[in-house]
């Protein structure tokens, strides 16, 4: 059974005015997808769907009819998105209220909050119950649901979302699981893979691929868009490993 997880697109305006996106390089020492270019996202926990997380914005039940999840499961992937977007880049998606947002979290006090975090020695909902912050899953955007091939050993349903740097926040390299951090235009990511200069996972080049067709930020958050479970199906070819792409393409595994 494929673990439940959520990444997230991690967007701003660049310096020359086109997108730009936050991705990170995994460790080479990591069981999956090693040395792979990736957004910031993990593993659901189960105490991401926490019901006593401070939440403004669509409801759990709304972003179950895009997923097609039950709410629990729904409000523990927004959770997830939100807390793994803190853990794994240092921007936190929350405020004092539903129009406000944090605008610094790179002091002392916060980077022990978020490695209280990763040690899971605090949860989501009691660091935002002490800050007295509330969740924004406003903040958020539902973009797409990959599930791992079947013939995977370690597979994930992976819901992606999207989301604008909030103003005055940072990005830093905060280390864990990534070697390397960057902001990085999307065609620049790809032509990038193409050259093999970056690991990109079929996921990653597609997702990629649509943010470049989307141009720009606005376009991103508010353009049209349809959530359905995307499997990639693996093939074997004149002695070569495929991975089919429903719809989409085919890439050399």
């Amino acid at each position: 059974m494929p673990r439940d997880a959520a990444t997230v697109m991690l967007l701003r305006q660049g310096s020359d005015g086109g997108l730009e996106v936050y991705m990170l390089r995994r460790k080479p020492s990591m069981a999956f997808a090693p040395g792979a270019m990736v957004f910031p996202g993990g593993s659901v926990d189960p105490r991401d769907a926490d019901e006593r997380v401070a939440w403004t914005g669509p409801p759990a039940a709304e972003w179950g009819r895009v997923f097609d999840a039950p709410p629990e499961l729904a409000r523990a992937l927004v959770c997830a998105a939100v807390r793994e977007t803190f853990e794994e880049s240092g921007v936190l998606l929350a405020g004092e209220s539903a129009d406000s947002v944090v605008a610094d979290t790179t002091s002392d006090e916060w980077e022990a909050d978020r490695r209280a975090l990763l040690d899971r020695s605090v949860s989501l909902a009691e660091l935002l119950s002490r800050r007295r912050l509330v969740l924004r899953a406003d903040l958020l955007r539902a973009w797409s649901r990959w599930i791992t091939p079947v013939i995977e050993p370690r597979r994930f349903d992976t819901r992606f979302f999207a989301a604008a740097l909030p103003a005055g926040q940072r990005t830093r390299d905060v280390g864990g699981e990534a070697s390397a951090v960057a902001w990085i235009a999307p065609d620049d990511a790809l032509a990038a893979g193409r050259r093999r200069e970056l690991a990109l996972m079929p996921p990653t080049m597609v997702s990629l691929t649509e943010l470049a067709a989307c141009g720009d930020l606005e376009t991103v958050l508010t353009g049209p868009r349809a959530v359905a479970p995307i499997i990639p199906e693996v093939q074997l070819r004149e002695g070569a490993v495929w991975l089919t792409v429903p719809g989409i393409r085919e890439y050399p595994a």
